[in-house]
C-alpha cells in the first residue's frame, strides 16, 4: 500500500477516511452504528484517540483524530478496524439480518486472497489520512465531514444527524465526546 495518505507524523491532526469493502452499505442498521459508536468510545477512553469530528456514513467513515501519548494513530486504527471487522460479523451472524447471505457472502469474497485475513474482511485495506497543516484546511475538512449527511440527503441540517460530530459543534452534544477543534 502506497504511504502517500498514511498518518505518519505522530504529533500531527489527520483527516481520516475508512471504507467497507465495495462500499457496501452495512450502516443502514442500527446495530452496526453502535459498534462502531462503542469501538471510538473505547478508543478514546483506553487507546490514546484524540477524536475531534466524525461522520458515519452507510458505507464508509471520515475522522478528524490524533493520537495522544506513546501510541500511534496507525496502531489505533489498526486495532479499530480489527475488533470493528470481527464484531460486526458476529452481528451478522447473531442478528436479525435480512442480507445476511449476501453480506457473507460479499465480505468472505474480500478475504478469498488475502492469507493474514481468515474469513471475512468488512473494511477495504488502508486508510485514507490527509495531515491538517493550516486552519483553512482544518476548516474545509470539518465542514466536509459535518455536510456529509445533508449532501446525501439524509437530514436538512448537519447538527440533526446523530452519527457525527456536528451536533457537538453546535452545542447540542452527541453519542460521542469530541475535542473542540479550534479552526481560528
Amino acid at each position: 500500500m502506497s504511504d502517500q495518505y498514511q498518518a505518519g507524523e505522530p504529533e500531527g491532526i489527520y483527516f481520516l477516511t475508512f471504507t467497507i469493502v465495495d462500499w457496501v452499505d452495512i450502516f443502514t442498521r442500527l446495530s452496526y452504528k453502535e459498534i462502531i459508536i462503542n469501538s471510538l468510545k473505547h478508543c478514546q477512553s483506553k487507546k490514546g484517540l484524540m477524536l475531534y469530528a466524525y461522520c458515519l456514513m452507510t458505507n464508509h467513515i471520515h475522522l478528524i483524530a490524533s493520537a495522544n501519548g506513546n501510541v500511534k494513530l496507525f496502531e489505533i486504527v489498526r486495532d479499530f478496524k480489527k475488533f470493528t471487522n470481527r464484531a460486526i460479523i458476529e452481528e451478522i451472524n447473531s442478528g436479525n439480518e435480512s442480507r445476511k447471505k449476501w453480506l457473507l457472502n460479499k465480505f468472505e469474497f474480500a478475504a478469498k486472497y488475502i492469507t493474514r485475513i481468515e474469513n471475512y474482511k468488512v473494511w477495504q485495506d488502508g486508510y485514507h489520512a490527509v495531515e491538517l497543516i493550516s486552519p483553512e484546511f482544518t476548516f474545509q475538512k470539518l465542514n466536509y465531514i459535518h455536510q456529509n449527511p445533508v449532501r446525501a440527503g439524509i437530514v436538512t441540517d448537519a447538527e440533526h444527524y446523530t452519527y457525527s460530530s456536528a451536533s457537538n459543534y453546535y452545542g447540542l452534544g452527541g453519542p460521542i465526546e469530541v475535542e473542540w477543534l479550534d479552526v481560528d
